[in-house]
């Protein structure tokens, strides 16, 4: 049976999942794939995704570190963060290259002696078939997948010194990891309403708010890349 402390222990590491799936690299990432798949249902799928694949690699890692008793080496932790960084910014420049090569422009011609100006791509096809759950996943569930190898240094730390043994660290990193898919859930869901009331307002406000992902995707891949290379050196 398990004990008191241990139950505590697998509560807070609950809510930690939870909060973890706050960190603004993490929503950076997301939003980006949101933008591109604005559906309630497809950003559950989504959050869904991300946690599962950040959970997996969770797992995979702390099985070795809690086999072997010994943390993950700081200059692995420091590069698996800074791959996360660049992650950001090809995920948000590929968002901007894709809304570039669409080609929005204006067109003006007159209905029945009035003006109307609409935006139109040429580059732009409706695509009317339907998606498939397990292809529209494999990307988040990647994406998950590296932030989850970033991210396991630190609460690596923290199993190594609570854990009493192999089962009982599994344990909490399962716990952790369903607590940070329940946060992408419910962050991917909250993060697709602004996009949703976007695309209602029109097509114009909908690529504003593709085109502040993209840019906020790149700044804060470029400050996290930025931080791990130089530190806290101020110049």
């Amino acid at each position: 049976m398990l004990d008191t402390e241990f139950l505590t222990i697998l509560g807070l590491g609950f809510v930690l999942g939870l909060r973890h799936a706050l960190d603004s690299d993490h929503l950076a990432a997301v939003s980006t794939v949101l933008a591109q798949r604005p559906s309630l249902r497809a950003s559950g799928m989504i959050g869904f995704s991300w946690g599962l694949g950040h959970t997996v690699v969770l797992l995979l890692v702390g099985a070795v570190v809690l086999v072997l008793r010994m943390p993950i080496p700081e200059p692995v932790a420091e590069a698996a963060e800074f791959g996360v960084g660049a992650m950001l910014v090809l995920l948000g420049g590929m968002l901007g290259m894709r809304l570039v090569r669409e080609r929005w422009h204006v067109h003006a011609h007159d209905h029945d002696g009035a003006p109307h100006v609409h935006l139109h791509s040429h580059a732009l096809v409706e695509d009317h078939g339907h998606g498939h759950w397990w292809r529209d996943s494999v990307r988040p569930f990647c994406i998950g997948m590296v932030h989850g190898l970033a991210g396991s240094a630190a609460l690596l730390l923290i199993v190594l010194s609570s854990a009493r043994s192999v089962s009982e660290g599994l344990i909490y990193i399962a716990v952790f990891g369903v607590g940070s898919i329940l946060g992408m859930m419910l962050v991917g869901i909250v993060v697709s309403l602004p996009v949703l009331w976007s695309l209602s307002l029109g097509r114009p406000v909908f690529l504003a708010v593709q085109g502040l992902a993209s840019l906020g995707s790149v700044a804060v891949g470029l400050a996290l890349m930025f931080q791990i290379a130089f530190g806290d050196q101020r110049f």
